[in-house]
């Protein structure tokens, strides 16, 4: 599908695939935007077919232009501040950055800064783009890789509702200690707060439903460590964490869940690739963060 922005507007060139459907049913069940933002749209006159005003019920032809006021300025709603961030990719709809270790994905508190989300901001607002941050999902402040981050609300709210769908696949390398029996498994665990501490989860079987895939990479001996890669059918608090000490593996350097072993001086985790569908376009998006240079060299012979 080609797109193209135009100031506050995205004209959508549209595909043989819609041929004979109504912006309507584009709007509703193509894209699935929610009642609010469609209202929205409604008021603000958002909507244009071949550069004018339609009812929404006008069917569209291939080759047509649909225009969706999707690029509106809004407060960034986090400090811009300056850093060097890494792009992983970025179109006018979707930001995929590389987060560091040590950095929270965005502020605890209103008006806090040294998060990525700030970091963001300064990015969009160097582009000239005015738009609230939108983090599509979170990591641990010592875990780095892949973040997701929507450019406009109704790239968020997609991108929302296919997180919720299972639709965004998240997976991660992470070195365990010793080895792993099994070369591939499950785990199927609840996961739940610790009573006896304000930040660390455990497993319990009043916690919420938590679901991880592991496959064993590579087991080096020298170091009794495993390199592990896993996906998550569920993005709770310190899930991997939590899943891996659960089954007597935790995570090298990750003194809350069980670690002993200094390693690189926090969790060997990683976010190593995200794969999620273009919420505007429909193409598929596989986008790979390499892996920061503490923890590759853990993995030299």
């Amino acid at each position: 599908m080609q797109t193209r922005k135009m100031g506050e507007w995205c004209e959508v060139q549209v595909p043989g695939e819609w041929n004979g459907r109504s912006i309507d049913s584009i709007l509703k069940e193509e894209w699935q935007v929610p009642k609010k933002l469609l209202h929205r749209y409604r008021m603000e006159k958002s909507v244009r077919h071949n550069g004018a005003e339609a009812p929404w019920s006008a069917l569209l032809k291939e080759g047509d232009k649909l225009g969706i006021r999707m690029f509106t300025a809004e407060p960034y709603g986090v400090e811009p501040e300056y850093m060097e961030i890494e792009v992983l990719y970025e179109d006018d709809h979707v930001l995929i950055v590389h987060k560091p270790a040590g950095m929270d994905t965005h502020p605890a508190d209103a008006g806090g800064g040294g998060t990525l989300a700030n970091g963001v901001a300064f990015h969009l607002q160097m582009e000239g783009v005015e738009t609230k941050v939108r983090h599509i999902h979170r990591l641990d402040q010592d875990t780095t890789g892949a973040v997701v981050f929507a450019k406009h609300a109704l790239a968020g709210v997609i991108m929302d509702r296919l997180l919720t769908e299972r639709q965004i696949k998240r997976e991660y390398e992470a070195l365990a200690e010793g080895r792993l029996r099994q070369k591939k498994g499950t785990i199927d665990a609840p996961i739940g707060r610790d009573r006896h501490h304000p930040t660390r989860r455990r497993v319990s079987p009043n916690g919420d439903r938590a679901v991880t895939h592991y496959q064993v990479e590579r087991y080096d001996r020298s170091q009794d460590v495993t390199l592990v890669r896993l996906q998550l059918d569920t993005g709770r608090t310190h899930q991997i964490r939590v899943h891996m000490s659960h089954i007597g593996h935790p995570l090298l350097g990750d003194a809350l869940y069980g670690s002993r072993r200094a390693g690189m001086g926090r969790q060997a985790l990683h976010a190593r690739r995200v794969s999620l569908q273009h919420p505007i376009t429909g193409e598929q998006l596989t986008v790979e963060a390499p892996l920061p240079t503490d923890f590759s060299a853990l993995l030299q012979p």
